[in-house]
């Protein structure tokens, strides 16, 4: 039996292989396990369907919108057409100002869907790292993010983002970056638990046993296996952050060069006309609502991918 093994040369060891698909391939197998998903969920499917409305109207606002974003609108007399109701030139009526309220609405999106999606993904990557790290290494470093971790529960989103805004000035990198900053601390929690396990599971012993380094074990063992739970984060911090940005533009801190459905609201009550002018402030109210509302939709239809005690009662 010995001559067999030295001409063979030696056993390979579970974790000196990769375990399972490389990162790639689960991304591709992520991103089809989704698909199925939306299309197994209604309300998953109706979701994902608004969300790619919202993503045409940002990407192609100029083509989609009858009007300008701040064009004054004029009516047959040739007078700026404020303050008038839905018609057929403007399916949803006009702003104080004759600003065409559809337009708006669908450059309003691109506020949302930059801020919304930007966030997301940032929010998603810190809070993975965080978590991958902070479970692997435990120790000292998981006691230092566990603690940034506790600091950015105790502070409170808003009045933290209106400082920022207050210190770097309104904009939407400024609402990006206070998303970020403050958002990322669920994911890292979560993410964290599951490398808390992961790491001693027994492929992953070998693979340290067979020399291989904390980098490559954590991007190649342990990274696929918790990409899921990444995803999922996704959707639903869309859905924190378009609130946010909605919250911080109604408060006057967003960005003045950019229409947003939370300055039109604002607008809206600045100049008084918040109840008598309906047209003006449910369109915008009812977006917001709605990319938020899409955004739980969605991660409620994959939540059973990464739970499968929930696959038999979605």
């Amino acid at each position: 039996m010995s001559s067999v093994r030295s001409s063979a040369g030696p056993l390979p060891m579970p974790g000196a292989r990769a375990h399972g698909p490389s990162v790639p391939r689960r991304i591709g197998g992520a991103l089809r396990a989704i698909a199925g998903a939306l299309r197994r969920d209604r309300l998953g499917l109706f979701g994902a369907g608004w969300i790619v409305v919202f993503l045409l109207f940002a990407l192609f606002a100029e083509s989609i919108a009858p009007y300008g974003a701040q064009e004054f609108t004029t009516d047959d007399t040739g007078l700026i057409a404020k303050l008038q109701p839905p018609s057929l030139e403007h399916p949803l009526g006009t702003a104080a100002l004759g600003q065409d309220v559809l337009s708006q609405i669908i450059y309003g999106s691109r506020s949302a869907v930059i801020v919304g999606f930007v966030s997301a993904l940032l929010v998603a990557f810190v809070g993975t790292a965080v978590g991958l790290v902070s479970g692997y290494f435990r120790g000292r470093t998981d006691t230092v993010f566990m603690r940034a971790v506790d600091v950015a529960y105790s502070m409170p989103f808003e009045p933290a983002a209106l400082l920022l805004a207050v210190v770097f000035g309104a904009g939407l990198e400024v609402m990006i970056v206070a998303m970020a900053l403050l958002m990322w601390r669920a994911p890292a929690r979560v993410i964290r638990a599951q490398v808390l396990s992961l790491s001693q599971r027994p492929y992953v012993k070998a693979a340290r046993c067979a020399g291989a380094s904390p980098g490559r074990i954590i991007l190649r063992h342990i990274l696929p296996t918790v990409l899921g739970m990444s995803l999922l984060y996704v959707p639903i911090a869309v859905g924190w952050a378009v609130a946010a940005e909605a919250s911080l533009s109604f408060l006057g801190f967003g960005d003045p060069e950019r229409v947003s459905w939370g300055g039109m609201l604002q607008l809206a009550f600045s100049s008084g006309e918040m109840r008598d002018a309906w047209w003006w402030t449910v369109p915008p109210g009812l977006a917001i609502v709605l990319l938020i509302s899409s955004s739980f939709f969605v991660s409620r239809a994959l939540e059973p991918l990464t739970n499968p005690q929930l696959r038999g009662h979605s």
